[in-house]
Parts: structure tokens; sequence; C-alpha cells
């Protein structure tokens, strides 16, 4: 997937690519995802909406670069799939909490 070193919930996000049951592994139960305008909260939610835009995109994405931002990891990542604009560089502000992703902001 990617030589950069990221944390490992951020790794184990990036390979559930397309397996949504490998969320269980890297978020906190009250994890909070904003996309594309919506916001998803908790485990159930957000492999429902992981699930939802692996089907309806099949995106792949490939990260590129990290940074610290207080207490936040950003990822830029390059995402190709089926929706208008493809491919797109997207960043991925995560927030850790004892090992797991407790927040993911997604934004152009």
């Amino acid at each position: 997937m990617s030589t950069l070193p990221l944390p490992d919930p951020i790794v184990t996000y990036f390979e559930a690519e397309h397996n949504p049951e490998a969320l269980t592994h890297c978020f906190t139960p009250q994890a909070v995802v904003k996309d594309d305008g919506h916001t998803h909260t908790g485990i159930a939610n957000i492999k429902a909406w992981m699930a939802s835009a692996s089907v309806k995109y099949n995106a792949t994405t490939v990260p590129f670069a990290i940074e610290r931002d207080d207490a936040y990891h950003v990822v830029r990542a390059k995402v190709s799939g089926n929706f208008a604009g493809s491919p797109v560089n997207l960043n991925y502000r995560f927030r850790l909490e004892r090992g797991l992703i407790a927040s993911l902001e997604i934004s152009v």
C-alpha cells in the first residue's frame, strides 16, 4: 500500500478500504467521521458509510504524505474511482485516542 510511516490504526483504516468489517479494529466505539457534508458516529454507522462508499465509488486510495498538526495526523492521499473529478487528492485528518481513531475528517 504505502511506505509512509503511518500509525497502526491509520494503516488499518486505509487497508480496510473495501473491507468495512476491518474498521472495528481501528476506531473507538464513539468515533466520528465527517465526509462529504455528512457525519457518521459510532462503529456501526462508520461501517455502513464505508460499505456504501466502497460499492458506489469503487475507490482506490494511495496515501503519499503525512504531517502532524497539534493532536492530529493529517494524511494526503490520491483517490481514484467512479466519481466526477477522479483522481483527486484528499486530506484525512485523524485524531487518535488510546491507539484507535477517535475522529476523522475528510476534505479536499
